[in-house]
């Protein structure tokens, strides 16, 4: 038991009797810690900041990237919603408002609210972007176009995307206000 003692205490000094000297066991309680100390835990609490600060960046990358697939995605199913809707009621041709693609009362659905898409998306809003129907004409409705803006431009989106009668999604780098072929397809 003295070599254990001797082992766990260092040089400390022992008395005959195998007891600690006074001024070792005062030494030993001394050491022995029972928490952590401030500079420890600020030590901590910058190595989380740091971690965190190296972080963040890519989450906000990660969340752009996610908005633009929805739009594109949202884009795709618009196009493919007036497709379904010009088919369906060919004597409307396609839908003049992003309402008479959704519907809240789809019993039976109608050329006012034919229930192709949420009701989400017919508001306008989704995922960061903003979704408007424009450049609709003629009777029966012959040509529409899609755009699809960020919200809040470099921070829920950094690209403009939009789509016409052709069905092919488009993006841009600046906004976008009319969309024909000049505006690149997206790849």
């Amino acid at each position: 038991m003295y070599r254990l003692r001797r082992t766990f205490l260092g040089n400390a000094k022992f008395l005959p009797s195998g007891q600690l000297s006074p001024s070792a066991a005062a030494a030993s309680r001394i050491r022995d810690p029972k928490g952590f100390s401030l500079i420890e835990l600020l030590i901590v609490v910058a190595i989380i900041l740091i971690i965190a600060a190296i972080a963040i960046p890519s989450l906000l990358r990660a969340r752009i990237a996610a908005n633009e697939a929805s739009a594109v995605g949202s884009l795709r199913a618009l196009n493919a919603a007036q497709i379904t809707y010009e088919s369906t009621y060919p004597t409307a041709g396609y839908a003049t408002v992003l309402s008479g693609l959704a519907g809240t009362s789809c019993t039976p659905p109608g050329a006012t609210g034919a229930c192709l898409i949420d009701t989400l998306l017919a508001g306008g809003r989704k995922s960061g972007y903003s979704f408007s129907l424009t450049g609709t004409s003629g009777t029966p409705t012959a040509t529409y176009q899609f755009i699809a803006l960020p919200l809040t431009p470099n921070q829920t989106g950094v690209r403009y995307f939009c789509s016409f009668a052709d069905a092919v999604v488009r993006v841009s780098a600046m906004a976008i206000s009319i969309c024909d072929g000049s505006v690149s397809a997206l790849q």
